[in-house]
């Protein structure tokens, strides 16, 4: 009974401990300069827009990256996906759900559409995925003439933003993601390709299939990002030459920060800390108005650290704990 009292301490420990530590010091940092960090629904509504669009963009990046598919597309994905579904909302004056719901579908479908140029061109996906980006960001300029996309005066597409309905798309997306990975046929044939994937393959899992499914999914999660975005500000600026890709690094720092708390729960409740995590950075730099520069610095080596970490784990706790030093002692 001890052992298991011990082993669950130590998983909400794990689960717990790097969001805990970030807010402590994101709160001192404030404190220090005198801001208080949640001081107006604004604040909120930045901190949970950036936790569910960071989620999503994890999610998205994970899917194709831990199947050894470095898909720098899901930028432009986004970015198309928002163009096509404000344009027709624009046009049709439609509201905010079919918007919503016009956004994921083109998103899928343009996943699709990346997903089945891989398997049929069969190069690197680094190539294929450079090439599909490049595009989209072509395709979304010619439909917007270069001018990108704006509805800031209609009141109807720019009400999405609002703690509710941010929590509901955290809500939502978690539980589809873990009930698409963890419950259905297609999640466990997609593990065990990451496992094996010439085990799997030879026993008869389809990995082409999965693969195209996998580029779907994640055009899916980035329709998502893109409506965010666009709701946010009610403009569509547009991206060319890779412009987009950047979306893609805003997902590196949490995904391998939920990559080591899903050692101690479900990696995609991990992946959830982990935007947690950065978005109660990103909410820091915009209360203490840091400049964009140092923003990029900071957070590059946050990353850089945390990796060289991982990288070290063993010997870093050994001289935290003073394993070597005491084993010397008892001797």
């Amino acid at each position: 009974m001890k052992t298991n009292n011990t082993n669950i301490f130590k998983r909400i420990a794990g689960t717990a401990a790097i969001p805990v530590a970030t807010f402590l010091i994101v709160l001192i940092l404030c404190s220090v300069k005198g801001v208080k960090l949640f001081e107006t629904e604004g604040n909120w509504i930045l901190f949970f827009r950036a936790t569910a669009s960071v989620m999503l963009t994890t999610f998205a990046l994970s899917l194709n990256l831990n199947s050894g598919r470095f898909d720098f597309s899901i930028g432009s994905i986004s970015l198309l996906s928002s163009v096509i579904s404000a344009s027709i909302c624009t046009s049709l004056g439609l509201p905010t759900v079919p918007m919503l719901i016009i956004s994921i579908i083109a998103g899928a479908v343009l996943g699709l559409v990346s997903g089945l140029i891989y398997v049929i061109v069969k190069l690197p996906p680094i190539i294929v995925s450079l090439g599909v980006a490049l595009f989209y960001e072509g395709l979304a300029f010619a439909i917007t003439s270069g001018y990108g996309v704006s509805f800031v005066a209609n009141t109807e597409l720019t009400s999405f933003p609002g703690i509710f309905n941010y929590a509901l798309v955290i809500i939502f997306g978690l539980s589809i993601f873990i009930f698409l990975f963890d419950h259905t046929q297609f999640g466990y044939e997609y593990k065990s390709l990451v496992s094996g994937q010439k085990v799997s393959v030879n026993t008869g899992i389809k990995e082409v299939p999965n693969a195209v499914c996998c580029y779907t999914i994640a055009g899916a999660l980035m329709g998502v990002v893109g409506f965010i975005s666009a709701t946010n500000t009610g403009t569509i600026q547009m991206a060319l030459n890779f412009g987009s890709i950047g979306v893609m690094f805003t997902a590196f720092l949490p995904m391998f920060i939920g990559g080591f708390i899903g050692r101690f729960c479900n990696e995609k409740i991990g992946y959830l800390l982990g935007a947690v995590t950065t978005a109660f950075i990103s909410l820091m730099y915009a209360r203490l108005n840091v400049d964009a520069s140092i923003q990029q610095i900071v957070t590059a080596l946050i990353l850089v650290c945390f990796l060289i970490y991982l990288n070290n784990e063993n010997k870093v706790i050994e001289l935290v704990t003073f394993k070597k030093y005491m084993a010397r002692k008892t001797q």
